[in-house]
């Protein structure tokens, strides 16, 4: 992988496709990288990662990991088809694995590789429960949240440089590497708190469109706070709003992922 090719791009290119609207929320951020390259970065990381674990394979959960995912994927392809979008994950390569781990969390990597830690299974409970963890995740994803983070760190370190088309490609190589240290899937996994507080709502309309209740969110969060019992705060959790500010926002979200969920035939 030659990383200063990911980020050598033209100031033209730069200020043509710089802002992106997430098609969901309607939110607008600055996404200047190579998504196709993030992406291959991200499924050689993928590989390495599930190389160094054990990955857990033809058990019930399992199964309900890849049952869950698949039918998240599903939805959201067909909601991007609806509104004429299918193109913005047409190149995903959609994987789901269950990682032995008492950690109790999950990621996707952009791209649509998505893990879960067995830790975190006892406080999904179900597959609603499992649809909140996963629709979350799988919607950084969607959300372009690690183009974003990458972004913010070329504007934060170079300014007006970037337009003007002087930076080198060391440079923009140094800021991939600074968001996405190589080796280190962990560093993958740190959003900021407007990027949390999009996957969740993102993440609960998935759910609701891939037939699962929204109405579970604010118990499953509830018991995520409970698990970590006044020890130190799960990965899951690290950047996260705080859980009253959490539970008002899904509270305030819920109409709309009730709409979604019972158009996919849930029962209200």
């Amino acid at each position: 992988m030659k990383i200063t090719h990911l980020l050598g791009m033209g100031a033209l290119a730069l200020t043509v496709s710089a802002c992106t609207t997430n098609p969901i929320t309607g939110r607008s951020s600055l996404q200047l990288a190579n998504n196709s390259e993030i992406m291959s970065m991200a499924a050689q990381e993928y590989r390495t990662t599930l190389g160094k674990s054990k990955v857990i394979t033809g058990t019930a959960d399992a199964k309900r990991v890849t049952n869950v995912g698949s039918r998240i994927k599903a939805a959201a392809q067909k909601y991007y088809q609806t509104i004429g979008r299918s193109g913005d994950i047409a190149n995903y390569q959609w994987e789901f694995n269950l990682i032995q781990s008492n950690e109790l969390n999950a990621w996707c990597m952009p791209g649509g590789k998505v893990a879960v830690y067995t830790g975190i299974l006892p406080v999904t409970k179900n597959e609603n429960g499992l649809a909140v963890v996963m629709g979350h995740e799988v919607s950084h994803a969607l959300a372009g949240h690690g183009n974003e983070r990458i972004s913010q760190a070329m504007v934060a370190q170079y300014g007006g440089a970037i337009l003007g088309g002087s930076i080198s490609n060391s440079q923009w190589a140094s800021v991939f590497q600074q968001v996405y240290p190589i080796g280190s899937q962990v560093a993958l996994l740190k959003y900021g708190r407007k990027q949390e507080s999009e996957a969740d709502e993102m993440g609960l309309y998935l759910m609701g469109m891939a037939g699962y209740d929204p109405r579970e969110a604010t118990s499953f969060w509830a018991r995520m706070e409970a698990a970590s019992n006044g020890a130190r705060q799960p990965e899951f959790l690290s950047t996260h709003p705080n859980p009253e500010s959490r539970i008002a926002d899904i509270n305030k979200d819920l109409p709309k992922a009730l709409e979604y969920y019972k158009a996919a035939g849930g029962k209200i």
